[in-house]
């Protein structure tokens, strides 16, 4: 099992990312290639081809060659996070929409970070980019969370994208106590439009965690006329309620912010358009939605 992850950041307080108040780490890289993605510098894995170096205004990025080291073989960006300034002139120039502000964390470092906080949270979530792409680093982390006496009261969850293979999700699911997972359309069709890849093995994950008790939420992120929710509702609706009753359905609002090319000629989500879908969904039977607290 892998004892190293690539982080993009760690949020030390949430209560958008699972029950109660948890710590969230976001491991940098993705399998999917939205359309609308609000990160996309979460996506790709530094090249450490070195353009953001020069372009870097606090000279707060620096190319180091390859080492032979236990931690850093090959050339790689090192972020001076007390020089920057989070301008994000870095991840503009990056041609592969990548971040150099990446960390590298070893399993006793991410470990020490939540033992901090562990008084004043109920649990942690991974999520990403695509968390279930670092899966060994995953399950040797929750491992090691059930397995302190300092943190076992924590909870283990995941905020995933689906596409982790059966295989995949039984070797996690000892370890998991939730997943949240993001259904971004009906059709398949439409999935491919908008993510690059079908939609077959986020039904295989919901269905998967659903039959183990494990789904605590399904994602669906409106998008106006884009996403198939609306028009599908009643395929949709009867597919929500073959799931456990206590599975949270979070409607989420598409909007402009970080996204880039087409998606920012799409319509914005309102409140009004949230809401009436899940007007339609509740007359359908579905219930404990949980609706967008803002919408911007």
């Amino acid at each position: 099992m892998s004892k190293l992850a690539v982080v993009s950041q760690i949020l030390p307080f949430s209560c958008v990312d699972g029950p109660g108040s948890r710590l969230v780490i976001f491991l940098q890289g993705c399998n999917y290639q939205c359309k609308n993605c609000h990160n996309p510098q979460t996506i790709s894995l530094c090249s450490a081809c070195g353009d953001c170096v020069d372009h870097c205004p606090e000279q707060a990025l620096t190319l180091i060659a390859s080492q032979d080291t236990e931690l850093k073989s090959k050339p790689h960006i090192v972020w001076h996070s007390t020089k920057c300034t989070e301008c994000d002139t870095c991840l503009r120039v990056c041609q592969a929409q990548s971040s150099p502000k990446t960390v590298t964390y070893t399993l006793e470092q991410i470990l020490e970070v939540i033992s901090y906080q562990r008084h004043f949270i109920n649990g942690i979530t991974v999520s990403g980019g695509e968390a279930s792409l670092q899966l060994p680093f995953v399950i040797t982390l929750f491992k090691a969370i059930k397995s302190s006496e300092q943190l076992a009261h924590l909870t283990c969850m995941i905020d995933t994208n689906g596409s982790l293979s059966r295989t995949g999700w039984h070797k996690l699911l000892p370890y998991l106590d939730g997943a949240m997972v993001d259904l971004k359309a009906w059709h398949q069709a439409t999935h491919y439009y908008i993510t690059g890849r079908d939609n077959k093995a986020v039904f295989n994950s919901i269905e998967l965690l659903a039959q183990h008790n494990k789904l605590y939420e399904v994602r669906l992120l409106h998008i106006p006329e884009v996403t198939d929710y609306d028009t599908q509702i009643d395929a949709l609706a009867a597919y929500l309620t073959q799931l456990p009753s206590d599975t949270r359905v979070k409607l989420n609002a598409f909007h402009h912010h970080g996204v880039g090319e087409i998606a920012s000629t799409w319509k914005q989500c309102t409140q009004a358009d949230i809401e009436k879908l899940a007007a339609l969904l509740s007359q359908r039977g579905v219930n404990n939605l949980a609706l967008p607290a803002l919408y911007l």
